[in-house]
């Protein structure tokens, strides 16, 4: 069960030890409470006047002992007991996978990884429009879009190390996984090197999910059992592109409507059939989302107007994506066939 409280005004009582109580403190306060503090189960550190009767109790799990008694009295007296969870253990950075930028698609992982975070450094392809719901952390936009990097990669890197050594929880969420063309290498490395504590909370890969939004399997039964994701951001060599035509499945490719011409046509001269199916979703789980089906061989004109972010998708999964749109095409005549028979 869910409950909605309005705490505009309503004085709050937060208890547990500083460190552990800091980021239900912030929840609170974002929520419009007035919050009171009571750090040590005898009172003896607390931060102004404790209110006679708050509204309500937050209890902070600090693992020491004594709470108990003073939440007992609070309950016996009819004052409702919140339990809250503590902060982590301050000083490290998690790179957290955002996937396709929608936060249906945040792992129960990368909500509790915002939950707990001071500050989070953000992607422009992360679900950063619903961080103020997740999240009370200080937010950085470090958003990098093809030909313009608000803060170059090693300024990110720089910022994530600096902040953790300050005593923060550091999110570094980025769209996608981390792993998937999301240089969260680099990331791990620059904070092992600077004796940071780090962690990878995996993403919802855009490889995967994007096709998915458009109703296009990666892999399908007797069509194809394997795929290859390939970055899209530089044209790829006519070797690359000769081992890539001839391993058969799916090509996937992110973020290549810059390099699709030489794409098309470099796969062409390595073999690949001109009637290949290929697609181009752009903008997946977004406003505007959009799909684009041609061929090989006419994809760069049927795609003339598309934009990144956008996947590309070539192989005979394709089809069948097709095929199932026309089955459901068909099974939604059949339905309003149906009710319009019912209504006359």
């Amino acid at each position: 069960m869910q409950l909605s409280i309005d705490l505009t005004g309503r004085e709050v009582l937060v208890t547990g030890s500083d460190h552990a109580a800091r980021q239900a403190v912030r929840r609170y306060q974002a929520a419009g409470a007035v919050v009171s503090r009571l750090s040590t189960p005898q009172g003896a550190s607390h931060d102004g006047p404790l209110p006679e009767r708050p509204f309500l109790v937050a209890a902070v799990d600090d693992g020491q002992p004594g709470w108990e008694a003073l939440l007992h009295r609070c309950r016996a007296t009819g004052i409702p007991v919140a339990v809250e969870p503590a902060a982590g253990a301050a000083g490290h950075v998690t790179l957290v996978g955002g996937g396709p930028g929608v936060g249906e698609l945040l792992t129960v992982a990368a909500v509790k990884a915002l939950r707990d975070a001071d500050v989070v450094f953000y992607d422009r392809l992360a679900p950063y429009q619903e961080l103020p719901s997740l999240t009370t952390a200080e937010l950085v936009d470090v958003g990098k879009q093809p030909g313009h990097h608000k803060v170059s990669q090693g300024d990110i890197e720089k910022l994530m190390v600096q902040s953790a050594l300050a005593g923060n929880n550091v999110v570094r969420l980025k769209g996608g996984d981390p792993y998937v063309f999301g240089r969260g290498g680099e990331e791990v490395a620059a904070c092992v090197a600077a004796g940071v504590p780090v962690k990878v909370v995996s993403g919802v890969t855009s490889a995967i999910s994007v096709p998915a939004a458009a109703g296009i399997p990666v892999t399908h039964r007797e069509v194809s059992h394997m795929f290859t994701v390939v970055s899209g951001h530089a044209p790829l060599t006519e070797t690359e592109l000769t081992h890539l035509a001839g391993l058969g499945g799916t090509i996937v490719v992110l973020m290549g409507i810059g390099t699709l011409h030489q794409l098309a046509a470099g796969l062409r001269r390595a073999g690949m059939p001109a009637e290949m199916p290929m697609a181009v979703v752009e903008r997946g789980y977004r406003p505007g989302q959009r799909t684009t089906i041609a061929q090989l061989g006419t994809i760069v004109t049927a795609a003339a107007d598309c934009t990144n972010p956008a996947v590309l998708v070539i192989g005979e999964v394709v089809r069948v994506a097709e095929a199932n749109r026309g089955h459901a095409e068909a099974a939604a005549d059949l339905d309003r066939l149906a009710a319009s028979l019912i209504e006359s």
